[in-house]
């Protein structure tokens, strides 16, 4: 393999041409955007600066390892800096915890929410643990491409119950239920229901206590804008503004890609970080076995989708770290809302980032931004006029942003957007409009999932949120980790 296209320049995308072209594969990378990022995005409005997400940076030795394959450092071209706490959580009785890794603070948060439920905690923490090193470290990085390694991998899922919901092990431990949400919710980070996803994503928890929870100054573009530079310092070449158009097959082969302009890219391998849908059905129109494969995968069960309001607010706000989430009155019911029953609640819980409580450089001075996100049911579910109820969702967040936090929100709104499901079916060419591509749901984890690489073209592959390992960008990263060990070990 001499040479090879990455369709889509987001974590996944990028993260993948860095290992190829570190590894002397001429690789282009196509972005249909105008700038690179995916769902990383980033928008620029009278002086602020606005990521789209993701937000919530972790497990960052993982990105180190992108620089260390050429022998430089990130630190060349990202500041990463630690957030504590990680996230400050509320619900509408006025109860808050701050949740980090500082034990000592965090003993003390525990004590004060559920004092009855600390050595439960302990005990959670040990099976996080041990998910973590048999659902990350072994098997987060590694394709499943067959059913017999689904097999092999069985005897770790069964030992750590793997068919049960993160929400039940989490209440087999804790008995507070406001304790259960704050160690249950971090599925909802990368689309999946507490309630529904396998508790091999409790995961997470040992993830974030482990490594932190980080903030890339400049925001999450900077981050983006960085692994860019570092695939360019290496030979890479970057397309913007070009989307992909098709993927091109000769038998059961691909031999390059055409764009919307009319260019033709020509490769040994091909491989996709665009939707897993929009791949198969529309850029292989002209493999039979791809348009079977779509049909399979339209049928299968979809993330949310994603509400996010942008504010670019005067002032300072001291008591709002960086990551709030605020819980709504109710957690099981809005979660079978928005997964089961496609609607859009008149009540919700808010993820609220505010970058400016780190970085007061992502606003003008003396001012801060903020974005306000609400998971809300995909397209499939709740076909809705969003012109219509976008203003309407709108206008509930910030009634409960005044009423729990900024009294005076209206008068010091210097700017606002919002995203909605459309935009992510448009912009993201995302099925459905779903946020996070196939819901990680166990019948939807690792074999179950799109491979990493095409099970009748050979040469075709997959990096990114729809393939193993899922969403977030520790889970697209380590996508990229087994995607690049599948290419280049073809390639030996």
């Amino acid at each position: 393999m001499r040479r090879a296209v990455v369709i889509g320049a987001g974590f996944g995308g990028l993260a993948l041409a860095i290992r190829l072209q570190s590894a002397g594969v001429d690789t282009v990378l196509i972005e249909g955007r105008d700038k690179p990022g995916g769902r990383a995005y980033f928008w620029e409005r009278d002086g602020f600066t606005f990521d789209a997400g993701p937000t919530v940076i972790t497990a960052p030795d993982t990105l180190r390892e992108l620089w260390k394959l050429s022998g430089r450092d990130i630190g060349e071209d990202v500041k990463l800096v630690p957030v504590s706490p990680f996230y400050r959580l509320s619900w509408p009785d006025g109860t808050v915890f701050d949740y980090s890794n500082d034990d000592v603070q965090l003993r003390a948060e525990l004590a004060r929410l559920a004092p009855h439920d600390v050595e439960g905690y302990r005990r959670f923490l040990g099976y996080s643990a041990g998910v973590y090193e048999d659902g990350y470290v072994k098997l987060g990085q590694v394709a499943f491409l067959d059913f017999m390694s689904m097999v092999k991998a069985a005897p770790s899922l069964m030992r750590h119950q793997a068919w049960r919901s993160v929400y039940s092990v989490v209440s087999g431990f804790v008995k507070n239920e406001k304790l259960r949400e704050a160690l249950s919710f971090h599925t909802l980070l990368i689309g999946g229901n507490p309630l529904k996803s396998s508790a091999i994503y409790a995961l997470i928890h040992k993830l974030e206590r482990d490594g932190g929870v980080w903030w890339a100054m400049g925001g999450t573009n900077r981050l983006i804008a960085g692994m860019v530079a570092l695939f360019e310092r290496l030979g890479g070449v970057v397309k913007l503004g070009d989307p992909v158009t098709a993927i091109d097959t000769l038998g059961e082969r691909v031999t390059g890609v055409r764009t919307k302009s009319g260019a033709v890219f020509e490769a040994d391998a091909v491989a996709s970080n665009a939707d897993v849908v929009h791949s198969y059905r529309d850029l292989l129109k002209g493999s039979r076995s791809a348009q079977r494969t779509a049909a399979r995968m339209e049928r299968k069960r979809f993330s949310p989708s994603l509400f996010v309001l942008h504010l670019g607010l005067k002032g300072s706000f001291p008591h709002v770290p960086h990551h709030s989430i605020l819980f709504g009155p109710r957690y099981k019911g809005l979660l079978a809302d928005i997964y089961d029953h496609g609607v859009v609640s008149e009540d919700f819980s808010i993820y609220l980032h505010h970058p400016s409580a780190t970085d007061p450089a992502m606003a003008p001075e003396g001012h801060a931004t903020m974005y306000a996100l609400v998971p809300v049911p995909h397209l499939g579910k709740f076909p809705a006029d969003w012109n219509e109820v976008g203003p309407v969702l709108e206008a509930r967040i910030l009634a409960e942003l005044r009423k729990r936090l900024i009294p005076d929100l209206d008068e010091r709104i210097v700017t606002r957007f919002s995203y909605m499901p459309p935009d992510f079916a448009t912009d993201l060419n995302a099925h459905l409009g779903s946020g996070f591509s196939l819901e990680p749901i166990l019948t939807q984890s690792a074999w179950f999932r799109t491979h990493n690489r095409d099970d009748a073209i050979s040469n075709l592959y997959f990096v990114g949120a729809g393939t193993h390992p899922g969403a977030g960008i520790p889970g697209v990263v380590g996508s990229a980790k087994a995607t690049a060990d599948l290419m280049l070990g073809e390639n030996k």
